[in-house]
């Protein structure tokens, strides 16, 4: 019994001393597994710190919330269909302000009126200095409490601004910056040109702290009244729906909001949807779609780099059986059975390539560190699933791998591997 219980310590003993006679060979077999659960580590640790921010970014602008435009909005591409829908509009807002029963407030949204040639040149300028990366939206004074925005100076729309469609700006920090260097903090009451005429500055937008590489889309916003913005871009009619439902009522909205809209759009019963419902929930959804393709992308590659490095094992395994053939001879002379040969050189390998899994594991969480050093707004820790499966997968390597060199070992004669010079 203790013979049987101390075999396999004796073994892995005897493939610990195989590894560190041959280091450098060792190291080279096992260099296609470094790579492979390196790249598969740190795409991984990459991919959930970018769920992590864009979840963030989502339930910050309120995970209560629908929208509702006449194109497709996310992350996927928009049909050419699309293209002759006609937007949505303000009696579309109040007819589903009226008739929902699930519906807290609806706030319109005049979108990008300086996009796409519209006629509105929504360049800012003060006192030489421009800002050309403006996207510049109209809006309702109860966007603030619907998106959860939160003002840093200032204050922000009034009825009475949007009512008397006065030229007045709430803009983000990239504006501010880029306007007033320096005197960031007097920016509000400043008066700036843009697209011909003067307005001025009301508020300036709290930073978020959610945001791809620290910037966030509102960080370029500029705000006007809706009316102002409708009388100054008359051609730019897109009107984005942000429909807040009320709590525990989101599923219940979003069903009496989509039959609203085919009503009044005249969906005949059947016939897919001419505009686009989102919520929070929606949008991560389809990040993850965008997240699964590269994680299988990752995973392709880290699968080529583990084929690597496995033939590689088996090559130089097979070398080692060889090398070791009068070695396998005595042992098979003094009792040693096919079991207790397989299994040197199963967990020879096994051990090889387990110690490349460790190695690319300590690499891609130092190169993971170095990112989120580097980019702090992406949170790339790497998960410990990553961890425990490029482990298992080395292992797992160097099992398959280690079979047929193996085998070949116990198969040896052991007469002649004791003649083998």
């Amino acid at each position: 019994m203790k013979l049987t219980t101390s075999l396999p310590i004796e073994v892995m003993k005897m493939s610990m001393d195989s590894i560190r006679s041959h280091k450098f060979r060792s190291f080279l077999t096992i260099l296609g597994i470094v790579v492979g659960v390196i790249t598969a580590i740190v795409v991984a640790s990459i991919l959930t710190g970018m769920r992590q921010s864009i979840v963030s970014i989502v339930e910050e602008y309120g995970t209560n919330n629908i929208y509702a435009f006449h194109l497709s909005t996310g992350f996927g591409p928009r049909s050419r269909d699309e293209r002759n829908r006609k937007p949505l509009t303000d009696d579309d807002a109040n007819a589903i302000l009226a008739q929902s029963t699930a519906v807290n407030d609806v706030s319109t949204v005049a979108v990008s009126i300086g996009s796409f040639n519209g006629g509105f040149d929504d360049n800012l300028v003060y006192e030489g200095k421009n800002y050309r990366w403006a996207l510049t939206d109209g809006v309702l004074p109860n966007y603030m409490d619907i998106s959860n925005l939160v003002i840093k100076q200032g204050r922000f729309i009034t009825e009475s601004d949007n009512y008397q469609r006065r030229n007045v700006l709430v803009v983000g920090v990239n504006a501010v910056e880029a306007l007033f260097p320096g005197h960031e903090d007097e920016a509000v009451g400043k008066v700036v040109r843009m697209n011909g005429t003067t307005w001025e500055i009301i508020g300036v937008i709290e930073k978020r702290k959610a945001g791809f590489f620290g910037e966030n889309e509102e960080d370029r916003k500029v705000f006007m009244p809706y009316r102002t913005a409708r009388k100054e871009a008359p051609d730019r009619d897109e009107e984005l729906l942000i429909i807040q439902a009320k709590e525990g009522q989101l599923n219940i909205a979003v069903q009496e909001v989509e039959g609203i809209l085919r009503q009044r759009r005249g969906v005949k019963y059947g016939d897919p949807d001419n505009f686009d419902i989102k919520t929070a929930d929606n949008f991560i959804a389809q990040f993850d779609g965008i997240l699964g393709g590269v994680g299988l992308a990752a995973i392709a590659i880290s699968c080529l780099g583990l084929l690597v490095g496995g033939i590689g094992v088996m090559n130089i395994m097979l070398v080692s059986v060889t090398e070791r053939t009068k070695e396998i001879g005595i042992r098979k002379a003094i009792g040693a059975t096919k079991g207790a040969i397989v299994l040197q050189f199963l967990l020879e390998a096994m051990t090889l390539t387990f110690f490349g899994g460790l190695i690319g594991v300590v690499t891609a969480i130092g190169i993971s560190n170095l990112i989120m050093l580097l980019i702090p707004s992406l949170p790339a820790k790497v998960p410990l699933w990553a961890i425990i499966a490029g482990l298992g997968t080395s292992v797992g390597v160097g099992l398959i791998f280690g079979v047929l060199p193996a085998r070949k070992a116990a198969r040896l004669d052991p007469i002649e591997c004791l003649r083998y010079e």
